[in-house]
């Protein structure tokens, strides 16, 4: 359906056209000049969605993390109760001292290994357990921003999971000379210690994943409100905007014919007249 250019001052066609643009666009606010209030609420609310989605990547991505750091202290939580069991076969008058020094080694072994997951241990090029490859001082501290204003922060502290911050670099750097019973069991409370600042760190990881998820339900609710007020405000009912078009259209070309019907008559009068 289409208006006739000749009717382009009717207010009708004014209004029908609006009706039109919208059906186009799909939009109920196509300027400020629709209803300026609603227009800056919108936008309001596209912006305010756009920052809460990219929340919900950030926390997407630091749950990712948690879980591959998760995963590394488990690893280290399992070498580190292998060497425990080493010890204490070592501690015992039964084992002679060849075997203590075969148990040394897989010791060692184990040692180096658990540096190696501190080193190896990263989330897009961020080392988790330690500051980097090549420095075993601690981690930085996690932050990620769960929200859409500078509050909205989940926070975890720094992590130094090597035999540097677990307190092993003597069972490390040990002269297998000086291995004996005695050696073995001074170093069993050294383990049990870093046992259990694996398990803190494990269980930091484990809280902090938990507050992860929970912003994460949280900011998926906020984001489809967020949206369907915008598209409440935004966006048209197609089939009232279809019915609206056309009988604006129809009360365009209607005050059109009247015009041109009025225009005749008087045109008729005036002739009559001059007769």
């Amino acid at each position: 359906m289409t208006i006739d250019n000749n009717v382009q001052y009717n207010p009708g066609y004014v209004n029908a056209n609006q009706a039109l643009e919208r059906i186009a666009t799909g939009l109920k606010l196509n300027s400020a000049a629709d209803d300026a209030a609603s227009l800056a609420i919108s936008e309001n609310l596209d912006v305010e969605a756009s920052g809460i989605s990219q929340s919900v990547e950030n926390v997407n991505s630091a749950l990712a993390l948690t879980q591959i750091g998760d995963k590394a202290i488990s690893e280290q939580s399992n070498l580190l109760d292998g060497i425990k069991e080493n010890l204490l076969q070592a501690s015992t008058g039964t084992t002679s001292q060849e075997g203590r020094d075969a148990l040394l080694q897989d010791i060692k072994k184990s040692l180096e290994q658990l540096n190696n997951i501190a080193e190896q241990t990263n989330y897009n090029g961020q080392n988790l357990l330690q500051a980097s490859a090549t420095d075993t001082s601690s981690s930085d501290g996690l932050q990620v921003q769960a929200g859409t204003t500078a509050e909205d922060l989940i926070e975890s502290e720094g992590v130094q999971a090597n035999t540097e911050g677990l307190g092993l670099n003597g069972l490390l750097n040990l002269d297998p000379t000086t291995f004996t019973a005695d050696t073995a069991r001074d170093f069993l409370d050294d383990v049990d210690d870093a046992i259990t600042q694996l398990n803190d760190v494990r269980g930091e990881f484990g809280t902090t994943a938990n507050q992860l998820e929970s912003s994460s339900r949280s900011l998926a609710t906020q984001y489809t409100n967020t949206r369907e007020a915008e598209s409440i405000l935004s966006n048209i009912d197609f089939a009232s905007e279809v019915s609206n078009f056309s009988k604006q259209n129809i009360l365009a070309q209607v005050g059109a014919f009247g015009q041109a019907q009025s225009a005749n008559i008087t045109q008729q009068t005036v002739l009559r007249l001059l007769q």
